[in-house]
């Protein structure tokens, strides 16, 4: 009997299928054993050509080099990071591994296990294909890597040939950003930036994204505060018990006029007052849906400090790969009505001790198993395995995820809501006074997190029950602007395209837009274009907040290809990728349309007036110079790696590390000012040094030469 061989996306990935086969031989890039091969890639083994392998031309930038759209796209091994003109080492070796490990004799059929989504499917076929097997290639498709899932998984193996409309996607979205980014970034640093440096960044999905927070910031900027004003009244009733009402008119509580609410107040000074009106409701809550990787993203952002939705999604497939949930990059908040038989064992497995077990019951409801809800992948849930180990952020993620499944299988939350409203009898107040009030009857799911509900009690009485006004404020308030984007707030612009940014996880259109496929990137690019806005300068965090750099808000208003910050072009362009992974729409239409929309940007981008959006400094900054060298009297500058002489050339030995061994025992690095004060006097006094116990404390250090050598020396005093 012959070989399977299995191709899995990273080696953690491949260890999981080794063990769920119990395959124990461990070779140079591969496991062996029980009629399987398990071999791995890194991610992109492959990459696309840059534009200089296509053609020599193409090594330096020119204006009249652009547009430039290859014939055909060849890809070549992922280059080496830090030199990219060779290819890197470990992916080549690697790839030869994958591809002698393919042309075996004893290899039947060979299993592509790489991740289930577009990207997953380019990466497998693109390092299978490179070598022309003449073997039949299938598809693994799973949604976790536990021992089960895979053994389940590899009974119902797919044609690899069925994925095509999924690799078209994949390679239409490659190629496409590809175009847009070589030639718009080109065209666009050439004609708008002065100096070298950088290059100004033009993306698909990068421009649109910022143009989302630019929105806002601009909102924010131009918002002019209005005042308003609110009549409060405090009722007492025939039991001595007050409550509080507010008037409303024409179903109006806030009110421009002031003048008017005064003369109310008057009126009602001291005044009889009638209960017209007293109903009481009971209310369900339902727990908010199961996580998609959007939602999860923006509850850890917005709950703990110090989180990006980039951290969110590497500690989600750092789980992911330990088989301890399931696949993280999903859009959707439901799970396949497949998985009702899985879901109950994952359920009793993570119920077991826990305080409320009692009541967490099983249930089958169109909430939590919805196929017309799950695009792709299901939403995601812990699996069947307990974590023995893990770091304090993987465990604020799996409790994050843990809790919001158990949540759906608690009692629903109920509370009863009472609305009494007050009507003065003095026939000249027109409106009326309504209090509301709230009462928690069961706690349900809220009892998971400890979510505590408000109780606003209103005191016993019934409807005619005559009370009196005990006293009333006017009370002045002025209008919020809107509060600036935070990462939570973004992506859940991002998911749905701007169709719908309430805050709530339960829109039926928030959910409507995910399945319909517009949205700006993928659950699994909107952290990276996040963390990329950030990095390239065209925004920055404000604790929390996000708002656009002066550069921003210069590419916004200046670059003229209006139709990349408009997110109903990038909607359709994400949707008709949607479509061809669905196989609804050729990826040429895709190809050509986004060929066609580069050579009219890249001609509308040379006819533009020359302005200037970034201006790179490119003279070179003079290292000021902080002090006279104690050994041989010339200036002391600041370097990468410390405090040095500049006549270090001629042997000069005076140094002062950034990481000094000495300072780094008090969690202290050497600075510029301490680094002067040493210079000038022998003595600096630093502040907010850490002791081996923890504690800070202040001292004078000194700086001092070897009696012997030409070496230096710390020495620590403590003066009164």
């Amino acid at each position: 009997m012959g070989n399977t061989l299995i191709l899995a996306e990273k080696p953690s990935v491949a260890k999981n299928i080794a063990e769920a086969l119990h395959i124990k031989g461990k070779q140079d890039g591969y496991f062996e054993g029980n009629n399987y091969i398990v071999t791995w890639a890194f991610g992109h083994l492959l990459e696309l050509y840059d534009a200089k392998d296509y053609d020599s031309k193409m090594a330096k930038w020119r204006m009249e080099n652009f547009p430039f759209i290859p014939a055909s796209f060849q890809y070549k091994v992922k280059s080496n990071p830090k030199n990219r003109t060779k290819p890197d080492f470990g992916a080549q070796k690697q790839l030869k591994t994958v591809h002698s490990l393919m042309k075996r004799r004893d290899v039947e059929s060979i299993v592509s296990a790489c991740d289930y989504d577009r990207e997953g499917q380019l990466i497998g076929d693109s390092i299978i294909y490179k070598q022309k097997p003449s073997k039949p290639v299938y598809r693994l498709l799973l949604n976790e890597w536990t021992p089960e899932g895979v053994k389940e998984a590899i009974g119902k193996l797919k044609p690899n040939e069925e994925m095509r409309p999924l690799l078209h996607a994949g390679m239409s979205r490659q190629w496409a950003d590809w175009v847009i980014g070589i030639n718009l970034t080109s065209v666009a640093t050439l004609k708008f930036q002065k100096g070298k440096g950088k290059a100004l960044n033009i993306g698909r999905v990068l421009l649109p994204t910022l143009k989302i927070i630019y929105d806002r910031d601009e909102e924010i900027k131009h918002f002019k505060p209005e005042e308003y004003f609110k009549l409060n009244a405090t009722f007492l009733t025939k039991d001595e018990q007050t409550y509080e009402g507010t008037y409303v008119d024409n179903k109006k509580e806030k009110f421009k006029d002031r003048a008017s609410l005064d003369q109310i107040q008057q009126l009602i000074h001291n005044q009889q007052a009638t209960i017209v009106d007293k109903q009481v409701d009971k209310k369900k809550e339902f727990p908010p849906f199961l996580f998609n990787l959007s939602n999860l993203q923006g509850f850890i952002t917005h709950k703990y400090r110090g989180w990006s939705s980039d951290k969110v999604l590497k500690v989600a497939q750092s789980l992911y790969e330990k088989k301890l949930i399931t696949y993280p990059r999903t859009s959707s908040v439901a799970l396949d009505e497949s998985l009702v038989g899985k879901t109950a064992k994952v359920l009793k497995v993570h119920s077991e001790g826990l305080p409320y077990q009692d009541e967490i019951k099983f249930m089958r409801t169109k909430r939590v198993f919805n196929n017309q809800k799950v695009e792709s992948h299901s939403a995601i849930i812990p699996t069947y395995l307990k974590p023995k180990r893990l770091t304090r952020d993987e465990e604020i993620i799996h409790t994050a995820i843990k809790n919001r499944f158990i949540m759906q299988f608690m009692p629903v939350a109920e509370y009863e809501q009472t609305k009494i409203i007050t009507k003065i009898q003095d026939e000249q107040v027109k409106g009326h006074f309504l209090s509301k009030g709230k009462v928690q009857l069961v706690e349900g799911w809220k009892k998971i997190e400890n979510i505590e509900s408000k109780d606003t009690i209103l005191p016993k009485v019934n409807q005619d029950d005559q009370v009196e006004v005990k006293g009333s404020k006017v009370t002045s308030h002025m209008t919020k602007p809107p509060k600036p984007h935070t990462e939570k707030t973004l992506l859940k612009v991002m998911e749905t395209c701007g169709r719908n940014v309430k805050e709530t996880d339960d829109s039926e259109e928030m959910l409507g837009s995910i399945l319909a496929g517009y949205s700006i990137g993928t659950p699994a690019t909107r952290a990276e274009t996040i963390k990329k806005l950030k990095d390239i300068g065209y925004i920055t965090t404000d604790k929390k907040n996000l708002v656009c750099t002066s550069l921003g808000n210069r590419l916004v208003e200046t670059f003229p290809v209006k139709d990349l910050f408009d997110l109903e072009f990038t909607g359709r362009l994400e949707k008709t990728l949607s479509d061809i992974e669905k196989n609804k729409v050729p990826r040429n239409d895709f190809l050509n349309l986004v060929f066609s929309f580069t050579r009219e940007s890249v001609e509308q981008i040379k006819n533009e007036q020359d302005i200037i959006i970034n201006e790179v400094s490119s003279t070179r900054k003079t290292n000021e110079v902080l002090g006279k060298c104690p050994l041989c009297g010339q200036g002391v500058v600041e370097t990468s790696k410390g405090f040095g002489c500049k006549n270090w050339k001629k042997g000069c030995k005076f140094t002062i590390w950034k990481n000094d061994k000495f300072l780094a025992t008090m969690k202290k690095k050497p600075n510029k000012t301490m680094v002067k004060s040493l210079l000038k006097s022998d003595v600096a006094y630093v502040k907010g040094l850490t002791s081996k116990k923890g504690k800070k404390f202040n001292a004078y250090l000194r700086y001092e030469k070897n009696k012997d050598n030409d070496y230096f020396s710390w020495k620590m005093e403590f003066k009164k």
